[in-house]
């Protein structure tokens, strides 16, 4: 697969999104919410002071974003500042990672467990769900480095990456959305799966940071296409004009201690992908 270069000039590029004709992103280095054009023009759409911080956008339009060493989930207001949406950290008081909102105005939300920038031993992560009428709750627990996730094409399951278990762990999604029939969805073995994406064939793309690439598998584990890149690769989104546009955000990884004084080695790159994205 030929990758084109869309963008240069990211510290860290994560949770990409493609919403209203253009590619999104979180730089966690400079920490902004960057919207990126099929020309490769890009604009600062909003700008969170926490780390790490991910997006999603509820039904009605509105952005969400997990700040997540603020253990809090905001809610863009139409005058683009950023206002309290729901307080996390009665559920978890380690940092909050990544958000997936569904078609009915549920946002689920994972906290790792432990604190990686403040050198912390790893431990286990839970998921929570945001509903629509705000209240809060936790759906799963015993997650090893929750990381992206994702919903099937119908809404009715919805798929982690669990890094430091190199798989994709399933649940249902129960009318309520409470999870359900927990099982392994992909064995990765020495992946590391970090942000993913669900394409129309029911297959997932996920990004692997020390390995350094791209991979879409089906559900058992099956390689169908992999992207080797020449740096880390933290996650990815299919999008563009036919939903048939991989982008994919790389960086060189410092590790935790390097993140503050990181130069900006992170670009947003692209290749066509075999199905488009739902």
């Amino acid at each position: 697969m030929t990758v084109r270069t869309l963008l240069t000039g990211i510290i860290l590029g994560e949770s990409p999104r493609w919403h209203d004709g253009r590619l999104w992103l979180c730089d966690w280095g400079a920490g902004e919410i960057i919207a990126v054009s099929l020309d490769g023009g890009s604009e600062v759409m909003a700008r969170v002071a926490a780390f790490p911080f991910c997006i999603d956008w509820l039904p009605d339009g509105t952005l969400l974003a997990v700040a997540g060493s603020d253990r809090a989930l905001l809610r863009q207001e139409p005058d683009g500042t950023l206002a309290p949406y729901a307080d996390l950290s009665g559920l978890c008081d380690r940092p909050w990672n990544e958000i997936a909102a569904d078609g009915r105005g549920n946002a689920y939300v994972n906290c790792v467990g432990y604190d990686m920038m403040a050198g912390e031993q790893p431990a286990s992560g839970i998921l929570a769900l945001v509903a629509g009428d705000g209240t809060l709750r936790q759906v799963a627990e015993d997650l090893l480095f929750p990381n992206g996730m994702a919903l099937t094409p119908d809404g009715s399951m919805l798929i982690v990456a669990e890094s430091h278990a190199g798989r994709l762990t399933a649940f249902d999604i129960g009318l309520d959305g409470g999870l359900t029939g927990r099982r392994v969805w992909a064995d990765l073995g020495r992946a590391a799966p970090d942000g993913i994406c669900v394409d129309a064939e029911g297959a997932v793309w996920y990004a692997d940071v020390p390995n350094q690439r791209c991979v879409r598998v089906r559900q058992g584990g099956e390689v169908l296409q992999s992207v080797d890149l020449d740096r880390g690769c933290f996650s990815c989104a299919l999008g563009g004009a036919d939903g048939r546009t991989l982008f994919m955000t790389a960086a060189r990884w410092a590790g935790p201690d390097g993140v503050a004084n990181q130069s900006p080695t992170g670009l947003l790159l692209t290749a066509d992908a075999p199905a488009p994205g739902i």
